[in-house]
């Protein structure tokens, strides 16, 4: 489980991408978001490196 803290992500948009970017580094990821505390939580068999680069592409850098 990759555990991410994204401090910008703040509403359903933000949801919205973060999960597509999740799902263009790997279609079959598990992902649960909780956008209160600004977490997201990956399954998946991809390095965590993968997810960083790709969300901080989009403009979600990990805290």
């Amino acid at each position: 489980m990759i555990e991410l803290t994204l401090p910008d992500m703040t509403c359903g948009h933000c949801v919205r991408s973060v999960t597509e970017t999740v799902q263009r580094i790997d279609a079959g990821a598990q992902l649960q978001i909780d956008l209160p505390q600004h977490r997201v939580s990956i399954a998946s068999q991809q390095p965590a490196e993968r997810f960083v680069a790709a969300l901080t592409e989009e403009g979600y850098p990990p805290a």
